[in-house]
């Protein structure tokens, strides 16, 4: 567990070892005995756990079907995780929640929602359906180490999007995207449409637009000419659904670890990706500001219900026509919340959607509401005025805490595209017969000559760049490959290195993963 978000508990009750142990103290002093009072749970979201506040940040995907979701995450962590599937048919038919642990499993849905240390259990509302397209995996990961990613199914277009679901799919997207720290779009290069169905998902995405992030991938399936077309046809269809002024950021790449198809603009694909992991390195930083601003909303909202609710108390007879009188006063909930506003000066988007609530309170008995508890708003007042701007203060040094922790953790994993200082592989490789041969040295030979070694039988990087780039593998594969390759870590290249360095591009353009360590058949020439 991150420290930001661990810390030792101080003995006294008003003292914040952290931002997040702010949170739990001010919340469950100050904000959950307002909610449960004027049952906030029964018209909103339901009341906060400490699991609510632990829960790592998440970053979700969103994207139609074989836009490379699951491919995109399977970069980002260098392995599959447990239950990965890859095809260009809707093959993630689920939400997988890809989680950091001890050991490789996977967690049926249903065993999530009732786990009280994760923040789960508020899904067990969208019904077994769902929880049967529910899961988590399980893996031991540094990326994953102050991070959640949750894999979603491929948004569905043309006929295959009039099959149900069997449950509400929009809806749970809406829940998700209130609570995750970062949604990335995907998009592929060759599939610009917007079906309705995606159209509905991105619009239960509204009103947290600053979280979106577009991506554009398989770019290098396109050439420069056709990406520049491509790009203006994404921003027009993306204009005309998100309908925000603001021109949405839109990273350009293809993330995967295949080879460029179309080469001329790696440079482009490589600066993008390294904007956007580093927009992704930023999640458990600002986390807890986010936490924070979600925090002041909620208390926001708390005290308006309040005020709602002790009104519609109010107005209530003592005896007879209560019925009538309620079916007077929902009609009437436009004048009623301008009647409150003016009276107590509350912010007019501190209230909630007539329509929404309205129907909430069809079900209710307004004569058990309870009346306006004017010492439980005065504190909770008071601690928006003092014990917020001190938690505020407090962020800076615990989002620095966090940065550095996960900085930390992903540099275990040196050489991957999160981290780029390469020093260790990537991934488990298969055991092939070209592992367990020698290197053929004399093959590279001729080619090693003409790249001029200087005296000592050694070329730089910068010489041995171009015959590298010339497979068109990503940059991060290459640094991979250069790290195994310069077996004395020198920054240059003898020929049995060359000679291994060939090998190793050889055996990725053949389709095979990279070997965690050189195979000691290998490591012999060398005298290792």
């Amino acid at each position: 567990m991150l420290k930001w978000m661990n810390k030792t508990k101080s003995n006294d009750g008003d003292a914040y070892t952290s931002t997040i142990d702010g949170m739990k103290k001010v919340y469950k002093k100050f904000v959950r005995p307002l909610e449960e009072m004027y049952r906030y749970q029964e018209f909103y979201s339901p009341l906060l756990t400490d699991s609510d506040f632990d829960a790592p940040p998440t970053v979700m995907l969103l994207g139609q079907y074989s836009t490379g979701k699951t491919t995109f995450i399977k970069y980002l962590l260098e392995t599959d995780y447990p239950g990965l599937r890859i095809g260009p048919e809707p093959t993630t038919d689920k939400f997988v929640a890809i989680m950091h642990g001890e050991q490789d499993q996977i967690i049926p849905g249903n065993a999530l929602v009732v786990d009280h240390k994760r923040s789960y259990k508020v899904l067990s509302r969208f019904g077994n359906n769902f929880l049967q397209r529910f899961e988590g995996a399980i893996i031991n990961n540094p990326v994953l180490q102050g991070l959640t990613l949750l894999d979603t199914p491929g948004v569905l277009s043309g006929e295959k999007q009039r099959i149900s679901r069997g449950y509400d799919f929009t809806g749970v997207v809406q829940w998700f995207a209130e609570r995750v720290d970062m949604i990335i779009l995907l998009f592929d290069a060759h599939k610009l449409d917007i079906s309705d169905e995606f159209q509905r998902v991105i619009e239960a995405c509204k009103g947290n637009d600053t979280k979106i992030r577009i991506v554009l991938n398989k770019a290098d399936k396109v050439t420069n000419q056709q990406l520049m077309r491509v790009y203006g046809a994404l921003m027009w269809s993306l204009g005309k659904v998100l309908g925000t002024p603001e021109v949405a950021r839109v990273y350009i790449g293809s993330f995967w670890e295949e080879p460029y198809q179309e080469d001329e603009n790696r440079k482009l694909f490589e600066m993008e990706e390294e904007d956007l992991f580093k927009d992704i390195q930023s999640v458990p930083r600002g986390a807890i500001v986010r936490k924070l601003n979600d925090l002041i909303k909620r208390s926001r909202l708390a005290k308006t219900h309040a005020y709602i609710i002790s009104h519609l108390k109010n107005e209530m007879p003592a005896v007879f026509g209560k019925e009538a009188k309620q079916k007077q006063l929902i009609n009437n909930l436009p004048a009623i919340f301008a009647q409150i506003q003016k009276a107590t000066g509350l912010s007019a988007g501190d209230f909630p959607k007539i329509e929404e609530f309205a129907e909430v309170l069809k079900t209710c008995d307004f004569s058990t509401f309870k009346k306006l508890n004017p010492t439980m708003i005065e504190a909770l007042d008071k601690m928006m005025s003092t014990e917020l701007p001190r938690l505020m203060s407090q962020v800076p040094q615990d989002q620095e805490v966090a940065h550095e922790d996960y900085m930390m953790n992903i540099k275990k994993r040196q050489g991957g595209v999160m981290f780029d200082n390469d020093t260790t592989p990537f991934g488990m490789g298969e055991t092939l017969d070209i592992l367990n041969a020698p290197v053929p040295v004399k093959d590279y030979q001729y080619e090693f000559e003409q790249l001029g070694p200087d005296e000592d039988g050694k070329i730089t990087g910068t010489q041995a760049k171009k015959t590298m780039q010339d497979s068109k593998l990503p940059n991060t594969t290459l640094k991979r490959i250069w790290t195994l390759g310069d077996v004395d870590g020198d920054g240059k290249l003898d020929i049995n290195e060359f000679a291994i360095i060939k090998h190793l591009m050889k055996l990725k353009l053949d389709g095979h993963e990279l070997p965690v360590e050189l195979p000691k058949v290998w490591r012999e020439p060398l005298g290792l």
